[in-house]
């Protein structure tokens, strides 16, 4: 799915009513949604205990805390990109700290078009994100694929007294005579001497 046909959830973070006032018209139904607005760090956890967020976007100081911690707990959630957004004299001290968790800075005063290239900043960090997961998904599939067909092999060494050449090519063959996986012939062996 490219760019201009994906959608993200986001939080919105923020205890002013201008700022997401101006955000409404810079998140487009049409790319965002759900958009939620949470008016303090605690309403925010709330918001993300109950569900994953692709986009969260942090503007502070907000009335319970500054939220720089907030921040960097849920970039550490997977596929979340972060965005806090902080005056510049403030943000210098916890630089560092966003950089090593992987937390997006945007210092006050910020015009609409910062504004607007920051979310195609965190857009792109989402997709990157996206193709890492889909790739350690299928990775953790094979090796679980690897692992029950290992299973299966001993179980035919220990159970028919092949030999594992023998029990490697038996699996192959039924896969490929049933035009199944080696997963299910090996699931099938599993449930057999099992």
């Amino acid at each position: 799915m490219g760019l201009k046909e994906q959608v993200y959830s986001v939080l919105v973070i923020s205890s002013s009513e201008n700022f997401n006032s101006a955000l409404e018209s810079l998140l487009p139904v049409s790319h965002f949604q759900p958009v939620r607005y949470a008016g303090s760090i605690n309403a925010g956890k709330r918001l993300a205990n109950q569900r994953n967020f692709d986009l969260v976007i942090i503007n502070s100081p907000l009335p319970d805390d500054i939220g720089s911690g907030f921040a960097i707990d849920i970039s550490a959630v997977n596929g979340t990109v972060v965005l806090f957004i902080l005056r510049s004299d403030i943000l210098e001290n916890l630089r560092s700290k966003f950089i090593d968790a992987g937390v997006f800075t945007l210092s006050k005063p910020l015009s609409s078009q910062m504004f607007s290239q920051a979310l195609e900043w965190l857009m792109s960090a989402r997709e990157r994100l996206r193709k890492a997961e889909t790739k350690t998904i299928s990775i953790e599939e094979k090796m679980a694929e690897i692992r029950m067909v290992n299973r299966a092999k001993w179980l035919l060494i220990t159970e028919l007294k092949m030999e594992e050449p023998q029990a490697h090519r038996f699996i192959e063959k039924q896969a490929m005579d049933r035009c199944i996986s080696k997963r299910e012939i090996a699931e099938e062996i599993i449930r057999t001497y099992s």
